[in-house]
């Protein structure tokens, strides 16, 4: 589609289901290689009028290095190339990487208002973009859109889970596509056992949906496994973005990470529909439910939240997200995610229903000396001037913005509106 919006052609090369494809790349030469290309697949490829796309280039690792001289040697040919992250995280390449030669970018599942476009939902979708902090949300429109938050917890938001629940009847078949994406991570898993403990990578693999929301500790995967080999298989899982660590921070300014703590963290995997399949869960125990934002003490909303503040960056950025955690002795506190808005660190809770413990939030404000807190629920829109309510020690006034989940991709604007800088 973007190919055919701004390119004359597209030349399409899968790797994968091409195996020949990579001997006509072997010169690494493009003013020889692209001859090749028109031989083989007959097409024309003019530099500037057509798109080079080269899928599962995880196929040929060497290729990558090679794209090199394509920006070298004819920069006005414009080359995409796409592939599993898991196949370069799990085998050992022998090649140098190109730094400095290719932009990456960063995809992560379809957002909430993406799930809205493909669902012929645009309104909806200028609606958000356009919601202004002190505008009434009408009821239909509020219930419409939590209905629809519901959905895409089923659903989630890989691409052809989305395109599946698009037809009529379409959540089962979705549930399908789902459980065969599980699947094939798991088929790829064994690929690799001489190189790492593929047994071992599909237990945390498993175990991750199931500890969602919670501290990561490596004895609830396997209290007979070692902690270092368990937490090497989840460093491979978190290099192919299957999962994602957010850390603790001190969040005593920014950069956030200045302040993380590789040792203390939570797990999020990379997408909430794939975590309620994982979890068992199937269309027939969530479709019509209204609690299924309840499921797993709430924590799919926290995945919900986790997985749209992960990448609410700028594509080129590297994705990370952090929390904050307290651990003293019979004075533990917790805030589900610390994020940057405008040079401002904003503790940000998720509460699956309209109303929940607010405490790790107060604890968090009071000993941070902070403001502005961050709330995402199931209720409409509000904005409070509040003060913590903790018994043992000074309380501190505070501004407390309230969004339902819809408004997530909303929320640095609507924090900004809320509380100026």
């Amino acid at each position: 589609m973007f190919a055919a919006e701004a390119f004359e052609n597209l030349l399409e090369i899968n790797l994968e289901t091409d195996p020949l494809a990579p001997s006509l790349f072997k010169s690494m030469d493009p003013t020889i290689i692209l001859p090749l290309l028109e031989a083989r697949y007959g097409r024309s490829i003019r530099a500037g009028t057509t798109l080079l796309f080269l899928d599962e280039i995880q196929a040929a690792p060497a290729l990558l290095a090679g794209l090199r001289y394509f920006y070298e040697k004819m920069p006005e040919l414009h080359v995409i190339a796409a592939g599993s992250l898991l196949d370069f995280s799990l085998e050992e390449h022998q090649f140098s990487m190109p730094v400095g030669r290719i932009e990456y970018l960063h995809l992560g599942p379809m957002d909430f208002e993406e799930f809205l476009l493909a669902h012929d939902r645009a309104a909806l979708k200028d609606f958000l973009e356009t919601y202004a902090l002190g505008t009434e949300v009408p009821e239909a429109i509020h219930a419409e859109l939590m209905r629809l938050v519901r959905r895409f917890l089923i659903v989630g938001g890989m691409p052809a889970s989305v395109a599946a629940s698009n037809a009529p009847g379409g959540l089962r078949e979705s549930e399908a596509v789902r459980q065969s994406l599980l699947s094939t991570y798991r088929e790829d898993f064994s690929k690799y056992g001489k190189r790492v403990d593929s047994r071992r990578i599909e237990k945390v693999f498993a175990k991750i949906p199931l500890l969602a929301g919670r501290k990561f500790k490596y004895s609830n995967v396997d209290r007979e496994d070692r902690s270092r080999e368990l937490s090497r298989a989840l460093e491979m899982l978190c290099m192919a973005r299957v999962a994602s660590r957010v850390r603790h921070s001190a969040a005593n300014g920014l950069p956030l990470g200045a302040e993380a703590d590789d040792r203390r963290f939570k797990a999020l995997f990379m997408d909430v529909g794939l975590l309620c399949r994982s979890c068992g869960l199937s269309v027939l125990d969530l479709e019509g439910d209204e609690d299924v934002m309840l499921v797993n003490s709430g924590a799919v909303c926290e995945q919900f939240i986790g997985q749209h503040l992960l990448h609410a960056g700028e594509p080129y950025a590297q994705p990370e997200l952090y929390c904050w955690m307290r651990e003293k002795r019979q004075s533990n506190a917790e805030v589900d995610y610390v994020i940057a808005v405008g040079g401002r660190v904003v503790p940000v809770e998720v509460k699956a229903g309209r109303t929940g413990s607010l405490k790790g939030l107060h604890v968090f404000l009071r000993e941070k000396r902070r403001d502005f807190a961050l709330r995402f629920n199931s209720d409409v829109p509000s904005l409070l001037d509040a003060r913590t309510s903790l018994a043992d020690g000074e309380n501190r006034p505070f501004r407390l913005l309230s969004l339902p989940l819809y408004m997530v991709l909303q929320a640095p604007r609507l924090c900004l509106a809320a509380c100026p800088s």
